[in-house]
Formats: C-alpha cells, sequence, structure tokens
C-alpha cells in the first residue's frame, strides 16, 4: 500500500504514536543533568532507570495491541520513526565528549564521580549498544555505519558481527554464547558470553574472509577493522584527556557492555531449541525468546523488549514489532527484571517455574543448557 493510499486518520494516529517515542530522551535530558551536577543529581538516570521505571511497571499492566496491516504501513512510511533513531547519535556522543571534558573536574567528590560513570556507562548502554541494535539491522550501509559509531561509544562494534550473523543463527542452541542457560546465574553468564561473543565474531570473519578467498589478516575484515579503530579510539582519549579520564571511560564502557548482556540474560534464559526429526534445530519461532509489552520499557528501548518477535523476523522495524500471544511473557518490563536478575536465588524463584511449565507444555521448546548437558539429554 503507497503512502498515498492510507487513509489521512491512519496517518496521524500513527505519527502521534512515533511522538510517544520522545519518551526515551528522558534518558540523554537526565544523563545531562547528572554528568553536570552534583549530589543526587549524578544518580538521577540510574535511579529512574532502576527504580522508578521498576515501580512504574509492576503497578501498571502491560499493553498487549499489535498495529493492524494498515497502521503498519503508515509506521513504516513515516520518516519520524527513523529520524528519532537518528537523533540519537549526535546526543550520544555529544554527552560522551563532556563526560571525557569534565569527569576530571578538580573537587569532584567520590560519589559525585561514581555517578557520572554510572550515567554514562547506562547512556552506553541503553543509547550506545541499544540503538545501534536496531541500525545494525537495517538495509542501508549509512544506517549501519551508524550503528558501529555508537557501538565504538561502548568499545563494543564486534557486537554487529556477531549479533546479526551468529547470535541470530544460533539463538536458543548451545551454539549460542549470547543465550543464557537455564540455572546459570548472570555472574556466570557475563564472563562467558563476553569472552565468547568476541571469539565468535572473530571466527564469522575468518570464514567470511575464507569464501572470499583473502586473508583472515586483511583490511577487508570488518573485526581487524573494528579492534584498530577502537584502539585508536582508546589512545586517543588517553592522549588528550590522560590516564584518570582514560580509565574512567573504560568503567563506564563497561557497565554498558553489562547492561547490554544483562538484557541478553533476561531476553532468552532457560528457554532451547530441541533437536527436531531432521537433525537441526528448526526455525526460531516466538517461544524462543522472552517478551515485555510494558508500555514505559518499550517506548524508552525503541521496542527492544518485543524481542520474541525482533527473532522471529530481524528485519522487521521496531514501530511494527507484534506482540505474540505465544510469547513468553517476562512478570514484570526490563529494568524490573534486570534488577532481579542480580540476585540469583530469587531470579530462580520467579523464573524457573515458568520455564518449566512452558517446557512441560511446548514440544518445540527446551531447556536451555551447554552442550555437553544437552547432548546427554539429547
Amino acid at each position: 500500500m503507497s503512502q498515498a493510499l492510507i487513509v489521512p486518520a491512519v496517518q496521524r494516529r500513527i505519527r502521534w504514536r512515533a511522538l510517544r517515542y520522545t519518551t526515551t530522551f528522558i534518558g540523554p535530558a537526565l544523563g545531562l543533568w547528572g554528568l553536570t551536577s552534583t549530589g543526587m543529581a549524578c544518580w538521577a538516570f540510574p535511579l529512574v532507570a532502576f527504580v522508578l521505571i521498576p515501580l512504574v511497571e509492576l503497578i501498571r499492566s502491560p499493553d498487549h495491541y499489535s498495529l493492524t496491516a494498515e497502521e503498519e504501513q503508515a509506521a513504516l512510511a513515516d520518516p519520524l520513526f527513523d529520524a528519532l533513531l537518528v537523533a540519537i547519535v549526535p546526543v550520544q556522543w555529544g554527552l560522551l565528549l563532556l563526560f571525557l571534558f569534565t569527569i576530571d573536574d578538580v573537587g569532584t567528590a567520590p560519589w559525585d564521580l561514581a555517578g557520572r560513570i554510572a550515567t554514562m556507562g547506562l547512556l552506553c548502554g541503553v543509547y550506545g549498544i541499544n540503538v545501534a541494535h536496531e541500525l545494525g539491522h537495517r538495509a542501508r550501509r549509512w544506517e549501519r555505519d551508524l550503528s558501529r559509531a555508537l557501538l565504538l561509544s561502548s568499545l563494543y562494534m564486534h557486537f554487529i558481527i556477531e549479533h546479526n550473523r551468529g547470535h541470530h543463527r544460533r539463538v536458543a542452541t548451545p551454539d549460542d554464547p549470547a543465550s543464557a542457560r537455564f540455572g546459570e546465574s548472570i555472574y556466570a553468564f557475563w564472563p562467558r558470553t563476553i569472552l565468547f561473543s568476541f571469539i565468535s565474531a572473530w571466527r564469522i570473519e575468518a570464514d567470511r574472509m575464507a569464501d572470499q578467498g583473502r586473508r583472515t589478516l586483511s583490511v577487508h575484515n570488518e573485526m581487524i577493522r573494528a579492534v584498530v579503530i577502537e584502539a585508536l579510539f582508546v589512545g586517543l582519549i588517553g592522549f588528550l584527556w590522560g590516564t584518570f579520564t582514560l580509565l574512567c571511560f573504560l568503567a563506564a564502557a563497561m557497565i554498558g557492555i553489562l547492561l547490554l548482556e544483562t538484557v541478553n540474560y533476561i531476553e532468552h534464559y532457560g528457554l532451547g531449541r530441541p533437536i527436531n526429526e531432521r537433525g537441526n534445530h528448526g526455525r526460531v519461532q516466538h517461544i524462543h525468546s522472552w517478551n515485555s509489552d510494558h508500555r514505559l520499557g518499550r517506548l524508552m528501548l525503541f521496542e527492544l523488549t518485543r524481542h520474541s518477535d525482533h527473532h522471529f523476523m530481524a528485519s522487521r522495524k521496531y514501530q511494527v514489532l507484534r506482540s505474540e500471544p505465544h510469547s513468553p511473557q517476562l512478570p514484570t518490563g526490563y529494568p524490573g527484571m534486570m534488577v532481579l536478575s542480580l540476585i540469583p536465588p530469587f531470579w530462580f524463584r520467579v523464573v524457573d517455574p515458568i520455564v518449566e511449565r512452558m517446557v512441560a507444555s511446548n514440544a518445540t521448546l527446551t531447556f536451555a543448557r551447554g552442550r555437553n548437558a544437552a547432548a546427554a539429554h539429547a
């Protein structure tokens, strides 16, 4: 359906829907406040993200509404949805530069310093990596380049390689480092996923070079380019701002990385694809990823929380992701589940019974396990 054929009333309704996503700019505004203030203001963004929003999402019911076919066409035709994503790029880099210029201010109290690092780390995770995730799935080269620019702010440029060409193919299998195993704590998951996702990205690019008849150590290898760019960026920060600022940036980048991997943990924990009669794992279905329809988290994270549909069709833009009735639903929104994951006994008590019930009632789902454990249970 062409844009000219879309009913004007539907276009207006979708434009208002697009404007709702400006909610996400509350985060950068709080970040700006935190990076330029002292006292509790330095912690404003982390407190809103991990105290206020979880409380709101505990009280409010999720919104399971999916767009109609006509509304989807209108949403795909409205440029504002994409413009909001692109606008994040200069905002994120502006805040990062502000952080680099001010983090070594004389007289900054340790509590304020910690708050500013935590704030920058949250910006790196929510905007540096999350928005990069959405742009990284786009077909146009310049949008993927913007994704890489955002990933550079967290020193995680290999994410676009491993996520797009590794994780989406292997999700909910023992071969996927970003799929948390049943009974695995977040503290065991973090080092495993960070290390093996990096190794996976190297292998993916090495295989691509071999397929093209090129040497692995080639300028055409995207991993080589990513590592060099990140090393130059780190060196530039150290040269221009000194060792202290560099260490603060590295701490913020690590917080961003841990936020991403915590999201990976709650998105895929315990859900596995069984081996079918053809000897493979079959197509990824909605049941193989956790979903959350809590509206505030959806708006702040550009619908990342509708993760089941994203894995079912990775090319589907955020504004038209659907809520499927058979998707596993998290008990609350992403921020609240991220906090819960940091206390493993509580996490296991809440989430494990849900996984067990789903596995017992669905033949296309099994417990996510490591390779050896999966083979023993086959």
